[in-house]
């Protein structure tokens, strides 16, 4: 029988880890901003695909098994954190040369929204281990698998969702209209968010890859 209640305390978990501000949501953020509401629905629609195919990850047991294979695990860390320097560059270079904003790598051409979207979750496997905390708040073992799919589909919808309040909230045109009077400030402190949670993620796969068997 299905703990209903449970369900509910996994969606729960899930919304205040994937509302969070985060790389993904800070991208999409200045995304929207600079380029507007079209541009950020597609790259949300990218973050959510692949935030989903973590919870595909996390739901069928493949997360448990990436979190104890610590070379691929070390790979993906490196990966996804040289991602976010690269974006950071981006950012950077956004601020400084106004003239070039749809050239940087942070404001793709529309032809690349969705892919960069995608890429930037995919390039997070820490996100496998808040699906994996998320759906272990309220699951149990005589949910089933019909429990899991259902707060698995519940969840993915969840930030799909979100995304797409991201992407609303921040392409109104008082918002874009600061973004645009600002922007130097706003991409040098994104810039410098993305090399922290790069580096960060840079650091935890060094430092488990360092750590005694």
């Amino acid at each position: 029988m299905i703990d209903w209640h449970g369900i509910l305390a996994v969606f729960a978990a899930f919304f205040v880890v994937a509302a969070s501000p985060g790389p993904a949501t800070l991208a999409l953020a200045t995304v929207s901003a600079a380029s507007g509401r079209r541009s950020g629905t597609i790259f949300g629609a990218g973050l959510a695909i692949g935030l989903g195919f973590w919870g595909l990850v996390a739901a069928t047991g493949l997360g448990a098994i990436l979190q104890s294979t610590g070379v691929l695990l070390t790979g993906l860390k490196i990966a996804g954190g040289l991602y976010l320097l690269w974006l950071a560059y981006g950012s950077a270079r956004s601020a400084w040369r106004p003239s070039q904003v749809e050239r940087d790598p942070m404001l793709p051409q529309k032809d690349n929204w969705f892919w960069r979207g995608l890429v930037l979750n995919l390039s997070n496997p820490k996100a496998v281990f808040a699906w994996m905390a998320a759906l272990s708040v309220g699951l149990g073992g005589d949910d089933g698998i019909l429990g899991l799919g259902i707060a698995t589909v519940g969840c993915a919808l969840i930030g799909l969702i979100i995304y797409a309040v991201y992407a609303v909230a921040f392409s109104f045109q008082p918002v874009m209209r600061g973004y645009a009077e600002f922007k130097c400030w706003i991409e040098g402190v994104t810039a410098a968010l993305f090399v922290v949670a790069g580096l960060a993620l840079i650091r935890s796969a060094l430092t488990r890859s360092a750590a005694p068997p």
